[in-house]
């Protein structure tokens, strides 16, 4: 009665049923595909505050204050971005207020940028709000170059302390240093 299945043979001396194995019809990525490409994401309701900065994808639900660099970068409708956004491929559908630099952008129709955008190729949907300048720049996604002024005579010598006040430098040292 207890512990003997219909075949007589006892419960604890038969082997487990075989596990059953599901597959999904769907196409899955590889292991392989999801390290190398790996995908973030901001929520909605969530602010990041600070530089994010990736080799993957980082979609935003949510909103950002500061730096956000990606390959890939996808803003969706609702989230914000205020801060400088540097990837390769951009896709706008939300609100970014700051500079642009990608290769290919694409402001979708519920797209608000505030800022300067530089690009390879730029496309803009109906209805989409842009406000700044567009540039085309062939490296766009590469960091931005810093322009460094060249030094002065005066700055290098020893009167560097002393403020000229908008005299032309030769007058300034041919003057006497009030004191």
């Amino acid at each position: 009665m207890f512990g003997k299945g219909k075949d007589g043979m006892p419960d604890d001396l038969k082997s487990p049923a075989p596990a059953q194995n599901f597959h999904s019809t769907a196409a899955v990525p590889s292991a392989r595909a999801e390290s190398s490409d790996g995908v973030s994401s901001i929520s909605a309701g969530m602010t990041v505050i600070g530089k994010i900065a990736g080799a993957g994808t980082v979609k935003v639900f949510g909103r950002v204050e500061g730096e956000l660099h990606a390959s890939n970068v996808l803003i969706s409708d609702g989230a914000e971005v205020e801060g400088d956004v540097v990837a390769e491929d951009l896709t706008v559908g939300g609100r970014v207020k700051g500079t642009i630099r990608a290769n290919r952008v694409r402001l979708a129709s519920t797209a608000s940028v505030e800022g300067d955008i530089f690009h390879r190729s730029l496309a803009i949907e109906e209805n989409a709000r842009f406000e700044g300048t567009s540039r085309r720049d062939d490296n766009a996604a590469d960091k931005p170059r810093v322009v460094r002024p060249q030094a002065s005579a005066h700055a290098l010598s020893s009167d560097a302390g002393r403020k000229l006040n908008g005299a032309p430098e030769k007058d300034a040292q041919a003057t006497p240093a009030a004191g």
